[in-house]
Parts: structure tokens; C-alpha cells; sequence
């Protein structure tokens, strides 16, 4: 009776046993195609779903990529859960170099099918990948009668247990992507920055599908540079409108609006939504891994309208010249430039298992006093997907005279959330020439065709014209003729082709030595004498090119009115 007993009370137990043993599902949805797979038109995948878990796998081409990080030694036993309705054959499981085949059950129901077990001597991230062979093919007449590609398998989950199965780490979100990297570069609100200068290198390799490698990022918007597709890159700068709208910009108030001032040749510029709104522009253009790329965003406030103008320019190391991306004007602003920093991200989940990197050096900023200050101390940090564990494959820090950021990949974090980094200063602050710029041709070849339709349609009449610098004589002095060695006391107004006078001498005249004006001035000006006035229609290269000056924007057109009061002769 008493050995009766003990077995009754052993199967009883054998139960319970088996259900403490530490048991981890990792659903399907968060797993990886390779090559990745195709998205719908709403840009949801067309494989993997928390509704269906991975489904619609018919490219025995393709790869599947389940990734864990197993914190604890010891056995692994794995298993599927899987089915196909019309079994086309068996599957390889391959992890830490051992490989299992895995029979895929006929069924409308989903199965638990052993995979096998390992003995893990290592902690770290494993990665399970599942494929079909030739080898692992079986004749099936029902995939010859069907009208479409047979599926090789619907997958719900991996299961995993054993003692290497305990606190295992998982991303179990549909999100797939992985965790946004950033780099703070921390300022005492005291410090009025007007300008932020950055350069960005990616690694050979690290210039994959699907990222934003974003070198100048300010309270209001964010500048660098994408791979959108395999075909297409682009250098990106937007700017957020006001107020709190998230999703769709045509909720957005117009007195909410940024709007767009200008924008360099061939940049496409539009609204943006989904991730807050506002006024997007970008420029495609083949960046190469390997190459290190400049980047200035400039600010101009407006403390009167409550505005500041952010404008954007990138260096084209090929051509040695900066090119205008954009310039949008944002609303309930008013304030300089603020919370800089600098991020990696992956902004589609499909390929969110590959590794990103990026190389932030030489930061600048210039402050409103004209004095620029290196930055050389950052802060690291993370998206929420970070900050809820998700994922927990990334990091910083800094090498010699630049700070990288990284993520994806699964491999072990190498900092932590505020970390901090210092790098080596350069110590030489850049060198920013905005007149010799990548559109300087085509800049000039449209606003002379503008200055000229503006002559002949009879809107000004001109005297002449040098260098592109057209002139008319309003009134003939009686004096000298202007010198570019001479000091002008005189009268101006300036004013855009549209009319807006954006300066002009009030009650006193001005005093200028005619060698420190504009290239416009100092070619037009020694056509008139002291006691004359004179009328200047100049070209943006003869004025302020793409500088964005707030009252005057990039590439304007000026008309000057200039009345020579005195001249004073060098001696």
C-alpha cells in the first residue's frame, strides 16, 4: 500500500515538475526575413503579424532570424510552433553551429515540434536561423494542383526551456525596430548659439537600408542624412510646427505652420506628419560609407514677430562647396538655437537586426556674440524602445576626436543611459564660405533671367550693367566719381524684388567704407559721383548668396537706392 502511494503521489508531482521548469515563448511577429520582406500599401509586413505570427512564407530563398539572449548556462531545449496546410517539405534549424532538421506537420492546426536541445556553456545573444534546402524538399501533388506558391511553414512561436531558458531576454513588441541612439551636447541655457556645425562619417558597412544618420538636431528640427531605399539616399532637413498635433498637418493651424522661405536646386520640399508636423525638405544624393560629410544649421530670430528662421546647408566634399538644403520659418519661436544633439536610427523594423554605426565629429557651435565655442563632451541616451528594455543592442562613446553612436545587431550595450563622453578637441574651428556655393550656376543663370523680364516687362529701367550688377542713374552728381578705396557717407534704401524694404537710413546717413559692402555695391557704385543717387538691381552673388540674413532670405534678389552725400578719399 505504501509503494502504491508513493507512485500515486510521484505522477501527481511529475506535473508540477515539469511546469516549473522555466518556459519562454517568443512569438513569430518578432523575427526577421533575410532578404527582408515586402510591406502592403498601409506599410504593414506582409509576413509577420500579431494576428498570424510569421505567414505568407513561400521564398525558400529566404531566410527566417529569431534572435534571444540567454543569461544563464546550462540545456536549451527548443521547439516550433508550426503548420502548413500543404507540407512542401522540412525545415533546417542552425544555431551556435549545430544543425537540426525540423519536419513541418500538415495541419490546419499549429503543432509543437521539437527542434533539439544545446548545451549553452556561453551567455550572450544566440541567433536561431530556419531555412529549407533542396535536401529538405518532399513531393507533394497538392502544391503542383495549387494556383499559388505553397507556404513552407506558419510559424507562432519558438518555445525554449531548460535551465539556459531562464531570464532570457527577448524583444516581444511587434515593433521590430531597433532603439534610437542619440548624443546630447549639453549648454547653459545662458548661451545664445546663431550656428551649429557637425560632420558625420559611417563606417564601410554600416550604411544599411532603412537609416537615419542625423548630425544637427535643435529643439525645433533635424539635419542629415538617410538610405531610403537601394537605389536612393538623401540628405534630409526638416522643421516642426508649433503646437501639438502629431499625426496630420492639415489639422495644424496656419499661425502653427512653419513655412518655407527657400530652398536650394533640385531639393524637394514638403509637409511631414506621423512623428509630429511640420515643413520636410531633402535632396537626394548619393553619400558614400567612408567619406565624411558637413553639416551648418543657422538660426536667425525675430524676437518681434516671435519667429526664428532655420536654414540648413551641407558640404559637398566632391565639389569643395556648401549647398542650401532649406529654410523654414518657425512660428511661437523666437529663441536661438537649443538642445542640440545627434542620433542613429532605424526608422523601419524590417531590417531592425542589422547593425548601424556612425562617427559624430569636429562639433562648433557660434554664438550670437560671433565668438565659436568647440563642443567636445556629450551625453547618451535612447528612445523609448530602449528605455522599456525592448532592445538592448546598442551604444557610444568616443574615439579619439569624434563621438559614434550604434545600435542594432544583438550585440552587448557598451553604455548606458546619461552616460557621458568627452573627445579629444581639433581645436580649429571651421571655415564656412556660403558665396562659392554648389548652386552658385544655376542661382545665376534663373535671377538673371528674372532681372531681365523684370527690365523688359518696364518694372525698372536701367542705365547698364557690370558683372551682373545692373544700374540706373536716378540723379547725376556734380563730384567725383566713387572709388573702392573711398569712405561713402550716404542715403540708402533697400528693398526684396517683392517691394518689402528690409533696410534703409533714417534721420542720419550712414557711413561705409566702400571696401567692407557687398560685392553688389562695390561693382556699381563707382558709376555714380558725389551729389548723385543711384539705383543697384544686383543678383544674390553679388549680395548675401544663400546666407539667410531673416529679413532677407537665401538667393534674394536686392534693390538698393543710394543717394552719394560725401565722399572721403584715402590718404
Amino acid at each position: 500500500m505504501q509503494r502504491g502511494l508513493s507512485l500515486i503521489l510521484f505522477v501527481l508531482l511529475l506535473p508540477a515538475i515539469t511546469r516549473s521548469q522555466t518556459t519562454v515563448s517568443i512569438p513569430a511577429y518578432t523575427a526577421y526575413a533575410v532578404p527582408p520582406e515586402q510591406s502592403t500599401e498601409e506599410d504593414e509586413s506582409k509576413m509577420f503579424s500579431v494576428k498570424d505570427g510569421l505567414h505568407n512564407w513561400t521564398d525558400d530563398k529566404q531566410q527566417v532570424h529569431f534572435y534571444f539572449k540567454i543569461r544563464n548556462t546550462g540545456m536549451l531545449n527548443l521547439f516550433l510552433k508550426l503548420r502548413t496546410n500543404i507540407r512542401v517539405g522540412n525545415l533546417t534549424a542552425s544555431i551556435a553551429g549545430k544543425n537540426f532538421t525540423v519536419k513541418v506537420p500538415e495541419s490546419s492546426e499549429f503543432k509543437l515540434v521539437k527542434i533539439g536541445s544545446l548545451d549553452i556553456k556561453d551567455t550572450g545573444f544566440y541567433n536561431l536561423v530556419l531555412y529549407q534546402t533542396m535536401e529538405n524538399k518532399v513531393f507533394n501533388k497538392k502544391a503542383l494542383l495549387s494556383s499559388s506558391f505553397p507556404v513552407i511553414a506558419d510559424i507562432r512561436s519558438l518555445e525554449l526551456s531548460g535551465p539556459a531558458a531562464k531570464k532570457i531576454h527577448f524583444n516581444a513588441k511587434q515593433r521590430r525596430n531597433s532603439a534610437s541612439v542619440h548624443l546630447l551636447y549639453p549648454l547653459p541655457d545662458s548661451v545664445k548659439v546663431v550656428s551649429f556645425y557637425n560632420e558625420i562619417t559611417i563606417p564601410e558597412g554600416a550604411d544599411v537600408l532603412h537609416s537615419y544618420y542625423m548630425a544637427c538636431g535643435f529643439a525645433r528640427g533635424y539635419f542629415g542624412i538617410q538610405v531610403n531605399s537601394a537605389t536612393e539616399r538623401r540628405v534630409i532637413f526638416s522643421v516642426w510646427d508649433a503646437g501639438n498635433e502629431a499625426v496630420d498637418r492639415k489639422k495644424v493651424a496656419d499661425e502653427n505652420k512653419v513655412q518655407l522661405i527657400a530652398k536650394g536646386e533640385d531639393v524637394f520640399a514638403d509637409d511631414f506628419g506621423n512623428e509630429g508636423t511640420g515643413g520636410h525638405s531633402h535632396w537626394v544624393y548619393n553619400w558614400k560609407a567612408g567619406d565624411t560629410y558637413k553639416f551648418l544649421v543657422a538660426a536667425v530670430t525675430d524676437t518681434a514677430s516671435n519667429t526664428t528662421t532655420y536654414t540648413g546647408y551641407f558640404f559637398l566634399p566632391e565639389l569643395q562647396k556648401w549647398k542650401l538644403i532649406a529654410a523654414f520659418k518657425a512660428p511661437k519661436d523666437g529663441k536661438p538655437l537649443r538642445k542640440l544633439y545627434s542620433f542613429v536610427e532605424n526608422f523601419w523594423g524590417a531590417n531592425g537586426q542589422l547593425n548601424r554605426k556612425a562617427y559624430f565629429g569636429n562639433q562648433w557651435i557660434r554664438k550670437e556674440s560671433g565668438e565659436w565655442k568647440e563642443l567636445t563632451t556629450s551625453t547618451f541616451s535612447y528612445d523609448a524602445t530602449g528605455k522599456a528594455g525592448d532592445r538592448i543592442d546598442y551604444g557610444g562613446g568616443a574615439e579619439g576626436n569624434k563621438f559614434y553612436l550604434w545600435n542594432g545587431g544583438f550585440k552587448n550595450a557598451n553604455a548606458q543611459f546619461k552616460d557621458s563622453f568627452t573627445r579629444t578637441a581639433n581645436g580649429e574651428r571651421p571655415l564656412i564660405d556660403l558665396y562659392k556655393n554648389a548652386d552658385s550656376l544655376a542661382e545665376a543663370g534663373k535671377e538673371n533671367e528674372i532681372i531681365l523680364t523684370e527690365i523688359k516687362e518696364g518694372k525698372f529701367d536701367t542705365t547698364g550693367s557690370r558683372n551682373g550688377v545692373y544700374y540706373k542713374i536716378l540723379e547725376e552728381g556734380n563730384g567725383d566719381y566713387v572709388t573702392l578705396n573711398d569712405t561713402l557717407v550716404v542715403r540708402y534704401k533697400g528693398q526684396l524684388l517683392n517691394g518689402f524694404v528690409f533696410d534703409q537710413t533714417k534721420e542720419k546717413p550712414a557711413v561705409f567704407p566702400l571696401k567692407r559692402l557687398i560685392k553688389g555695391w562695390q561693382t556699381g557704385l563707382p558709376f555714380c559721383r558725389q551729389g548723385g543717387k543711384i539705383r543697384l538691381i544686383m543678383p544674390s552673388a553679388s549680395a548675401y548668396s544663400i546666407r539667410n540674413l531673416g529679413t532677407i532670405p537665401p538667393n534674394s534678389i536686392l534693390i538698393f537706392d543710394v543717394e552719394v552725400l560725401e565722399i572721403k578719399k584715402l590718404h
